[in-house]
């Protein structure tokens, strides 16, 4: 079988060595109009803040492996246009412009995502930075070297990172979002309040309920970031406002959802029986709202690389959905969360409720402690858990991963107050802070 894979992130990458590690015999071309295949930028604010020292640890895998294993890898290989009825593909090198045409049997797409660029005056500004992938990583890191002041747009994930990154750095950093706080997708504002006041004991500069309305160049040659409400001078700008699917390949082509991901079955097949999608150019779906939803996380696309791979041989593993869960470290304090916070279970139509608890991780007669915040959110109609965030200076990643397959395996905040959860003072209580939190969600939920 012949087999074309459009784009090597994470899912391209996974889905390879599927496909090769099971049927060596495979004719598996890859192209990446990159110079890289794999690698994990999820991790570049670590890089950036000088915990991760080489950049180049930062790759799970190489060309070099794929091609040990039989496939034919392209590098700085755009596919410009495709095919489908045919099976054809039109090929671009990059290096040498020579343009030719390829065939498949079955064609694999993980063309990924691209940051969110607004159409605003001045955003092709020299010093409007973006933070996606390698060479992104490696330039933010030379420009930081001589930046004394940073602009980070976006109060997302990567926004925050970044902030605290350079903060660590001693650099004079403004947070610029068009919500009232940050983190809002993920967290509620207990949690965020914190975060904030971290920030704050920072002297990060904080701009809340801002838009940002263009870029201008700067009197010393930097940037200035203009908003709504006022204007902001820098020696860089970095843009982290969200992500959109590529998929523009495929329009007319193919069925895609209303944000532009294109629509897949549960198998990572799409409305083309011979051409399969994974990772952040498909939709997920979404097992708090049983519904497709666009989360471009690493973790999904790892997954679905697996099913795409095993599935181009014929459908037999199927997508289990996800939660779309994840952590984060600021400063000391670590965060996970997972599903839904109340107000997006409300605005999804659940009637939905929530309580918060805090408490020490461990029994008090140990020498050392920490507090633990947690919040669950569950249905009311009958008690099923739909999120829960969790946050201390002790690493509580692994509670929101155990409630994570608690929303997947549709369980109650009642089977979550008495699962069985280990129990020893070096790790926690007689029931486990878990149980606690279900606990106090039941009480609520029986008053």
């Amino acid at each position: 079988m012949k087999i074309a894979i459009i784009g090597c992130t994470h899912a391209g990458t996974i889905t390879a060595n599927q496909v090769l590690t099971n049927h060596p015999d495979a004719e598996v071309t890859i192209y990446e109009k990159n110079n890289n295949i794999s690698f994990l930028s999820c991790g570049i604010a670590t890089y950036l803040g000088g915990v991760t020292k080489n950049i180049d640890d930062m790759f799970y895998s190489s060309p070099e492996t794929l091609s040990k294993l039989g496939a034919s890898v392209k590098l700085e290989h755009e596919v410009t246009s495709v095919d489908l009825k045919n099976k054809s593909l039109t090929v671009k090198d990059l290096n040498s412009s020579d343009v030719t045409e390829d065939h498949y049997d079955k064609l694999v797409v993980t063309t990924g995502s691209w940051p969110l660029i607004p159409d605003l005056p001045g955003i092709h500004n020299p010093n409007v930075y973006l933070c996606k992938n390698y060479n992104h990583a490696k330039k933010l890191f030379e420009v930081a070297k001589d930046a004394k002041n940073v602009v980070v747009i976006g109060g997302g994930y990567i926004g925050v990172e970044l902030v605290e990154a350079y903060s660590k750095q001693n650099k004079n950093v403004t947070l610029i979002d068009g919500n009232d706080r940050l983190l809002s997708k993920y967290y509620d504002q207990k949690y965020t309040d914190i975060v904030t006041k971290d920030f704050e004991k920072h002297n990060v500069k904080l701009a809340f309920d801002e838009l940002v309305a263009g870029f201008e160049e700067g009197a010393d040659g930097g940037v200035v970031v203009k908003t709504n409400r006022g204007s902001y001078s820098a020696d860089m700008a970095i843009l982290c406002i969200g992500f959109r699917p590529n998929t523009s390949l495929f329009k007319g082509q193919l069925e895609f959802n209303a944000d532009g991901s294109i629509k897949t079955n549960a198998y990572m097949q799409t409305s083309n029986p011979d051409v399969y999608g994974a990772g952040d150019a498909v939709a997920v779906h979404y097992n708090p709202t049983n519904k497709e939803a666009y989360v471009p996380l690493a973790t999904n696309a790892v997954r679905q690389g697996v099913i795409a791979g095993t599935n181009l041989f014929g459908n037999t593993m199927t997508y289990m959905g996800t939660q779309s869960t994840s952590g984060l470290q600021l400063y000391d304090h670590a965060m996970s969360s997972t599903g839904m916070t109340l107000e997006s279970a409300k605005a999804a139509g659940f009637d939905a409720d929530a309580v918060t608890f805090e408490d020490n991780y461990r029994p008090e007669f140990m020498p050392t402690n920490a507090k633990v915040i947690g919040t669950v959110v569950w249905d009311r109609s009958n008690n099923q858990i739909l999120g829960a965030q969790f946050m201390s200076t002790y690493d509580i990643s692994m509670y929101a991963n155990a409630v994570s397959v608690m929303i997947q395996n549709r369980n109650t905040i009642n089977f979550m107050a008495m699962v069985d959860m280990l129990f020893q003072p070096n790790f926690d209580r007689p029931f486990n802070f878990i149980n606690l939190l279900g606990q106090q969600a039941v009480a609520k939920a029986t008053k």
